[in-house]
């Protein structure tokens, strides 16, 4: 009985989730603000070639988010999938660290992203299976809290190392691999889950269709996957921040300034969300990413970069665990993981040709144009959530 106890709404299993995400974000941010600098100053590769990668990784990759997401509800297993996704990004490493062309590194991000597809619908179903509904926000902001934390210190780590290294990207990249197991085994020891009890037939058991889910579920995943056609790989703004003027050495630190306001943020846009509507918090955050985008177009110094991802960590401290609550209210309790994996899906779809748009633009036009083009479907999609929170209101 004890292991089932809730803490503030959510039980055991969100706070190991959020354990598992930490270790595995300081294996993976140790890596990410590294890649685009690797690429462009080691490698040589030019702007539009890092938005196919980050595209192709992203996409491709996230195809698997549904299918996972399904094949959880169907079998009634979390756990072992979500292992089998964190493992499969943990043995990654070695990829990169040996890279020697632009394909090898390809390689990396499709292979860690592929692991990120098998996990994330399973965890996100576990989290809300262990959570009330009236603390859902906290409980996916709990999470994402611990998430980014890891963030926080694997940049933080990567700088360190940099420093004593000699910035040899390729030694930091092999470290990398230690939090990365550490965020397994404790999936393997800690996380706990029950024999799922159907309610319905085995026959009835989740189908990959759309016909469980009404209007709002459709709605929404339309309106977040608009919003993500804009949303380019962080790695523009990353280049961004070292054309304005940011050193190599200090990449790191700028990005984990995003990454601590976003840890710091989140837990209280949870609770805010869960206390004034979730609907409401989700619509400011679109409306912050599209004045941020705007500020990282005109941008012309060092001071208004660092600035900018700071606001950047608060933008998503108000939405990535804000919408996933936001959508556990809205499906039925047998197709979470599915609907979870839909909808991570979509996101994922939309970011290959926001990367591949991102890097055209960024070569062919501007700099400023890819951050331009963001805060336009930003924008878009702030406006027609405004037109989805009045039908809600009108059909209820």
């Amino acid at each position: 009985m004890r292991k089932n106890k809730k803490f503030f709404g959510f039980g055991r299993n969100v706070f190991i989730s959020g354990l598992v995400s930490f270790f595995m974000d300081i294996s993976s941010e140790m890596i990410y603000p590294l890649v685009p600098l690797f690429l462009a100053n080691v490698l040589g590769v030019n702007k539009s070639v890092i938005g196919l990668i980050e595209g192709i990784a992203e996409s491709t990759a996230s195809l698997l988010k549904v299918f996972s997401g399904w094949f959880s509800d169907r079998i009634g297993n979390r756990k072992w999938l979500m292992a089998v996704g964190y493992g499969i990004s943990a043995i990654s490493r070695p990829i990169i660290a040996l890279a020697a062309t632009w394909h090898h590194v390809m390689g990396f991000r499709f292979m860690d992203r592929f692991g990120k597809g098998i996990r994330t619908a399973p965890r996100d179903a576990i989290i809300a299976e262990a959570s009330e509904t009236t603390y859902m926000g906290r409980a996916f902001s709990f999470h994402r809290s611990l998430d980014t934390m890891g963030a926080v210190i694997g940049p933080a780590l990567a700088f360190f190392l940099l420093g004593i290294f000699s910035n040899d990207y390729r030694k930091v990249f092999w470290l990398s691999m230690i939090p990365g197991i550490i965020a397994v085994l404790l999936i393997i020891f800690f996380i706990t889950e029950k024999k799922k009890v159907f309610s319905v037939k085995p026959a009835e058991r989740p189908k990959l269709t759309m016909k469980h889910f009404d209007w709002r579920f459709k709605s929404f995943v339309l309106i977040a996957g608009i919003f993500a056609i804009g949303n380019s790989s962080d790695v523009f703004l990353i280049l961004r921040a070292q054309q304005i003027g940011i050193p190599t050495v200090m990449i790191p630190i700028v990005y984990l300034l995003f990454n601590l306001i976003y840890s710091l943020s989140a837990i209280p846009a949870g609770i805010a969300a869960d206390r004034f509507g979730r609907k409401r918090v989700i619509l400011l955050g679109f409306i912050l990413f599209a004045v941020l985008y705007y500020g990282f177009a005109i941008a012309s110094d060092t001071k208004a970069i660092w600035i900018l991802f700071g606001f950047y960590g608060l933008f998503m401290g108000l939405t990535e665990g804000i919408q996933k609550a936001f959508l556990a209210t809205i499906i039925p309790q047998d197709f979470k993981a599915t609907a979870f994996g839909v909808y991570n899906t979509v996101i994922g779809i939309a970011m290959f040709p926001a990367s591949l748009v991102g890097g055209w633009l960024w070569d062919n036009i501007s700099p400023s144009a890819t951050f331009y083009f963001g805060a336009i479907t930003a924008s878009l999609s702030a406006a027609l959530f405004t037109v989805f929170i009045v039908s809600m209101r009108k059909i209820r």
